[in-house]
């Protein structure tokens, strides 16, 4: 983005010439030798020669602080630039002159290339890499950023420090562990929202890709698109492992039965607090049941009637479980929502009827074909389907190759989920035929078709 940022600075100036540069107030006594010094730092930066913009740089930036955004676009380029090899008190001088240029840029040029949040960003990873923060002070910088500019805290790198730190300042004693969770979730619903607006420009793009009729500009908007979707993942996998055993059942079920009197009114806490309790699993415990029907009293919605059928299921009441199923998915509307829905109904069967758990996450991805989950929840109910699936041993081992091709798809469609659903599809094919069985069996080449629930069929590789 800030390279991006860069060439159009330089675009900018190049094409207004900076003659014309004075956008601020600066005192009419420096206005020559400001416009000349900026001339010379602007031809000196367009070559990415920064050491020698650097003293025209300051000059203009110290002088007349609101003379042209250059002063903090470029600036910010220069400074890095001779941070790569400073040392000692010059470092500490460049340090100390960056931060205070976030601050100068929010104050004369608070819309022009940066936005509230990325300064923010930018000062407190600023000072956690030169060591100028502690945990506490990281957390705060960043939780500043947060709350006051959420919508452009973006930074893949800043997200995950930002929950890192108060898991850390929690394990310290520090913080609550409801304030974990409350973040993990805000995080949550912010990457998924991030994601969410890039798998859907993926999905467009994937359908011209596989109709040859991609451009190259739409080529490179999907590769930018499938690194940035991957980058979120990285980040949200990472929470994931911070978290760890913090959210098991164990820990879950004493903090919800110690807040539950204070918050059963909050139903966005009861909604997450049930949400989290059904993804650990925890459904035997009674306050699982006493957090959704309360959901449900307040709110009944689909999620709620999930909830319910879920329990139901594993109490043995399957009709009663597939009518609150039916209702839940009848209750929502939303496209990307109903196919959410469909997704945790595919998943409470999964253990209990893998044809059904694969027919609603097929559905599922009539509603969103950028679900990658629903994709390796198919995999995983393909996958271990193989003593279903065939007569022989080879056949049995095929339909991993199956399991496999699913798995690939879910990283495609979301690459979110690339590294989980590559190494998903790399256990099954690891499982499927080796080269030896295939030559042994004469099979290569050959079409492996699957008289069971799955359907369908396979090719075998080519030796």
């Amino acid at each position: 983005m800030k390279k991006k940022l860069y060439y159009i600075a330089i675009a900018f100036l190049s094409v207004m010439g900076v003659s014309n540069a004075q956008e601020g107030t600066a005192a009419a006594v420096d206005d020559t030798e400001c416009r000349n010094n900026l001339s010379i730092y602007n031809e000196h930066v367009k070559v990415k020669n920064f050491d020698a913009a650097y003293e025209p740089w300051k000059m203009v930036y110290e002088t007349c602080p609101d003379y042209h955004f250059a002063n903090y676009v470029y600036g910010e380029y220069i400074l890095k630039h001779k941070l790569k090899s400073a040392t000692g008190a010059e470092r500490t001088a460049l340090v100390n002159t960056l931060l205070g240029l976030y601050d100068n840029w929010g104050k004369y040029f608070p819309t022009k290339h940066s936005t509230k949040a990325d300064r923010l960003i930018d000062k407190a990873m600023l000072k956690s890499s030169e060591d100028m923060s502690t945990t506490e002070e990281l957390y705060n910088d960043l939780n500043t950023a947060f709350r006051e500019d959420g919508k452009n805290f973006k930074n893949t790198g800043a997200l995950f420090l930002y929950f890192k730190s108060l898991v850390d300042l929690h394990k310290e004693g520090k913080q609550e562990l409801q304030t974990v969770f409350d973040l993990y979730d805000d995080l949550s619903q912010k990457i998924e929202e991030i994601n969410k607006e890039v798998t859907d420009r993926i999905a467009k793009l994937l359908v011209k890709e596989d109709a040859g009729t991609i451009t190259k500009a739409e080529k490179s908007q999907l590769d930018a698109d499938t690194q940035n979707s991957e980058k979120y993942g990285i980040v949200a996998n990472n929470m994931d492992v911070k978290l760890g055993s913090l959210a098991d059942c164990e820990n879950l079920i004493p903090l919800y039965e110690k807040n539950f009197d204070a918050k059963q009114d909050d139903l966005e806490w009861v909604k997450r607090a049930v949400s989290r309790m059904f993804n650990k699993e925890c459904l035997d415990s009674e306050m699982f049941k006493k957090l959704f029907q309360r959901q449900l009293a307040m709110e009944p919605s689909a999620n709620a009637y999930v909830y319910s059928a879920a329990l139901k299921l594993k109490e043995g009441d399957k009709s009663g479980a597939l009518q609150d199923f039916t209702k839940a998915s009848e209750l929502e509307t939303d496209p990307y929502k109903k196919s959410k829905i469909l997704y945790k109904i595919a998943a409470s069967y999964s253990r209990i009827n893998k044809a059904t758990s694969y027919k609603y996450a097929q559905q599922s991805l009539n509603f969103d074909p950028s679900n990658g989950n629903a994709y390796l929840l198919m995999a995983s109910a393909v996958g271990s389907s193989a003593n279903e699936c065939g007569s022989t041993k080879f056949e049995k081992l095929a339909i991993n190759w199956k399991a496999a091709e699913l798995a690939r798809k879910a990283g495609r469609v979301d690459p979110s989920l690339s590294y989980k659903a590559s190494a998903t599809a790399k256990a099954y094919n690891d499982r499927a035929p080796s080269r030896t069985d295939i030559f042994s069996n004469n099979m290569q080449g050959k079409t492996v078709k699957f008289n069971c629930w799955v359907g369908g069929s396979v090719k075998v590789p080519n030796l």
